[in-house]
């Protein structure tokens, strides 16, 4: 299931008032309500209001705390490319996945792979562990390819 709330392939327009709140809010999103406000020189009531019909709209997906995984002990982070003996075993092959905690994204995707995940491990063992006893025993996972990442530059969102 898509984690996005799919609308009617309609495009959202959005104002110059709800760019600055979104803005705003991806820089932070604990920026208190009023703050932003008192900037735009609008009521806490009317960004309410905005950010609900926002919302609804399917703009907004939620909010999150985003945890780093290195204060846990998480210090791989992998890409794995699943090839697979039949596109039939799509399903069943992400809901395997599903159960295995390390994986954090799942991609079915064009090109070589059927499915393209993100790993995040505690070290280089663990990722082989998950890759060997796990990954590798679902039922119609033919090979795997895996990329370690080494570091990461870019961590945004698209602008508006």
């Amino acid at each position: 299931m898509n984690k996005f709330k799919q609308v009617k392939d309609s495009i959202i327009k959005i104002d110059g008032i709800d760019k600055i709140i979104l803005n705003q809010l991806m820089k932070d999103a604990r920026t208190p309500i009023l703050s932003i406000a008192r900037e735009i020189g609008i009521s806490g009531a009317a960004i309410h209001q905005r950010l609900r019909k926002l919302e609804a709209s399917g703009l907004i997906a939620g909010s999150k705390f985003v945890i780093n995984p290195k204060t846990l002990g998480f210090k791989t982070l992998a890409f794995v490319g699943i090839f697979l003996d039949s596109s039939s075993k799509y399903k069943e092959a992400v809901k395997r996945l599903k159960e295995i905690d390390e994986v954090t994204e799942s991609h079915y995707t064009t090109g070589n792979y059927a499915i393209f995940v993100k790993i995040l491990c505690k070290d280089n063992e663990h990722l082989m562990q998950v890759l060997n006893h796990q990954i590798q025993n679902i039922k119609g996972v033919a090979r795997t390819e895996t990329f370690i990442s080494l570091d990461q530059q870019i961590d945004r969102q698209m602008k508006i």
